[in-house]
């Protein structure tokens, strides 16, 4: 994997020094013809992924590591480039122009996704639109909301939910502007302090470590001047195989006569009934191509282990049904136990990169610049400066809802904690899925983690309040931002020599994005209605029910939940110690903690014939065979996407999504 990474990191920097009035081997793809042009896509896609995720709630682009929606994007400016350098060479983009457009479209269209904004939407306004004597809201909830992020008017929230009125009318738009406004800020302010985050290790993690990150690899090979897997008769097989699957199962929607192609995702427990057998619940079958060809230019080691410890959750959950252990709720505790693998690493990055950060640290004190240091997104000072300004007014935001101090700063260091081991496993071995929620719908977040600590009733009500009101972005951690802004770093590395800039135009997508996606869902949402077709009543109980209960019932730790993080960290050293004391140790940490989450459950089948595939291929034909087969099951992951998307943009300009 590293050597294949590496072979690209050469090709693409070759590409680069002949591209059309380059003057130098390498230049830094922050020019404003980039920018522009990235800026100028975010909205489009921003919408492409709003009718995907919230419109009708069919698909889910940002659920997995690689954005199949910014591939395509990607894919189309490169087409388009190619043309225009065939008349005006002068105007042709750069490599590494064309990565930095295509990671400001995926960081600015990320607020769009199931698992960010959405689920932000009904804290606006459900617990007013709701309220009756039989919930109780407007005595227990509502007097604890802050008014300076809520919207109470009825008349407002009538469009809002029964739809058939303009977003664009002075008194809608003047009772949306101060919430909008003040969650936009709250978002950059996460997006500040996760890219300065990223300034600050990217030098251990990039260079001295050269971790790979395994998921660029796809953007920069078709983002190439002259990409060479499009010569390759394997990489069009591929591509046609997924491609015309793809459109085939979709034609089995619109003529039900048609056989289908038995791809997607079925549930193998489903008809299973009888205990403890039963407890397995949910035990998925899907053969997507994309995925398989994702898989296979993972680690084996991992893509193993993601199946082995997919299976071990299963018999976890069939032993606790013969012991009696299933009517404990959540058991087997899978989120937590993620959790605790989750620290784990992320304070065993820390510990191996305390040499880096010690030299940080004194560069940040001294002002005196490293060895190296013009290659840096930023310099280490200002990159200081953001983390400390960023975190700051993410405490200031939180106490101005009424939680302590205390309370808010332990928040956002398990948060942030939480980001940095995400984007750590993604840099390293390019883990799929890090959502963090099972399929018990558990979920393993801040908010999770303190309450099941100290229990609720430690918490004042304006403490609980803001867990709840900050249940939007850790229901879930599918689309989070900073693994996929080292990832921007790392390709501006691999194509440019430097990131320098890179960060704050990442940061100007992340707010584009916000504004844009806000506005787009306001304006759908009272066009047709957040309580018929957007179908926001099926999101938006999740945190006001939670809360309910937090103050009619208020508890004690949770102590099966502390006792899984405990149980997590130390199985997790157990796994990362036998992989350091013997070199073909097949299990791995990051597969047991990202198996157990509720999407473990749709791409497990695609891993274990991912692994048997290379396993096979590796041993019998070598590292060469699987250097010769990558663009093949590249073609699956690229057929599959580009097929998707047109038939998706097709079907949205005919008013007919549909998805299989």
């Amino acid at each position: 994997m590293l050597n294949l990474t590496m072979h690209l990191d050469r090709s693409s920097q070759a590409a680069d020094a002949t591209m059309p009035g380059s003057s130098q081997p390498r230049r830094t793809g922050v020019t404003w013809r980039a920018i522009l042009l990235g800026l100028l896509l975010i909205p489009p896609v921003t919408y492409w992924h709003i009718r995907l995720e919230m419109i009708p709630d069919i698909a889910y682009p940002t659920r997995v590591g690689i954005v199949w929606t910014g591939i395509f994007a990607l894919l189309i400016v490169c087409l388009l480039n190619r043309l225009i350098g065939a008349v005006a060479p002068r105007w042709t983009l750069r490599q590494s122009e064309l990565l930095l457009i295509y990671s400001m479209i995926v960081l600015g269209s990320l607020g769009a996704s199931h698992d960010f904004i959405r689920p932000l939407m009904p804290v606006f306004t459900w617990s007013f639109w709701t309220a009756s004597p039989a919930n109780n809201w407007d005595s227990l909830i509502n007097p604890h909301m802050p008014r300076w992020l809520t919207v109470r008017d009825q008349d407002i929230m009538r469009g809002f939910y029964e739809g058939g009125r303009s977003f664009f009318q002075t008194e809608i738009l003047q009772a949306w502007a101060g919430p909008v406004i003040a969650w936009t800020v709250f978002i950059v302010l996460l997006a500040v302090v996760m890219v300065c985050i990223n300034s600050l290790i990217r030098r251990r993690w990039l260079d001295d470590e050269h971790l790979a990150c395994p998921l660029v690899m796809l953007p920069i090979e078709i983002s190439r001047p002259r990409p060479t897997i499009y010569t390759n008769k394997l990489f069009w097989i591929g591509f046609g195989f997924a491609g015309l699957a793809r459109v085939w199962n979709h034609l089995t929607i619109f003529y039900p006569a048609l056989p289908e192609i038995p791809l997607g995702f079925r549930n193998l427990a489903a008809s299973i009934s009888q205990r403890p057998w039963s407890a397995v619940s949910m035990l998925g079958s899907s053969f997507r191509p994309w995925l398989i060809g994702l898989g296979f230019i993972m680690p084996a080691d991992f893509t193993f282990s993601f199946w082995f410890f997919h299976l071990f959750w299963k018999g976890e959950r069939v032993l606790g049904a013969i012991w009696g252990l299933d009517q404990i709720k959540y058991f087997p505790f899978p989120s937590p136990q993620a959790f605790g693998v989750y620290i784990l690493i992320g304070l065993y990055a820390l510990w191996l990169g305390r040499e880096h950060l010690s030299r940080v640290y004194n560069a940040i004190i001294t002002g005196k610049p490293q060895s190296g240091s013009g290659t840096e997104p930023t310099s280490y000072r200002v990159a200081a400066v953001g983390v400390i300004v960023g975190v700051a007014g993410l405490i200031w935001f939180s106490t101005a809802m009424g939680m302590q101090l205390w309370v808010a700063a332990s928040f956002f260091l398990i948060y942030f904690l939480i980001a940095f081991s995400i984007t750590r496993m993604r840099a390293q071995f390019g883990v799929p899925i890090h959502r963090l929620l099972s399929l018990e719908g558990q979920t393993a977040g801040p908010l999770t983690i303190l309450t099941a600590a100290f229990g609720t009733r430690s918490f004042l009500k304006s403490d609980l309040v803001g867990f709840s009101n900050y249940f939007w972005f850790n229901r879930a951690y599918g689309a989070h931002p900073m693994p996929h802004q080292m990832e921007a770093l790392k390709m501006q590395d691999q194509t440019a020599g430097t990131s320098h800039g890179t960060p704050w135009w990442l940061l100007a997508a992340t707010f584009v994005g916000t504004i844009a996606c806000f506005v787009m869902v306001l304006h759908l949402y009272y066009m047709w209605g957040a309580g018929a077709r957007a179908q926001v009543p099926m999101w938006a109980p999740g945190n006001f029910t939670m809360l309910t209960g937090w103050f009619t019932a208020p508890k004690g730790p949770e102590w099966g939940s502390i006792i899984a993080v405990g149980v997590g960290v130390l199985f997790g050293f157990f796994l990362q110690t036998m992989r350091m004391r013997f070199v073909n140790w097949p299990l791995h940490p990051l597969s047991f903690a990202v198996s157990g989450e509720y999407m473990g459950n749709h791409i497990w089948m695609p891993m274990f014939f991912a692994w048997l595939i290379k396993s096979a291929v590796t041993r019998y034909g070598g590292h060469k065979l699987y250097q010769r087969l990558v663009p093949l099951f590249l073609g699956l992951v690229m057929g599959e996407f580009v097929l998707m998307s047109l038939i998706d943009l097709i079907c949205l300009g005919f008013g007919r999504l549909g998805f299989k």
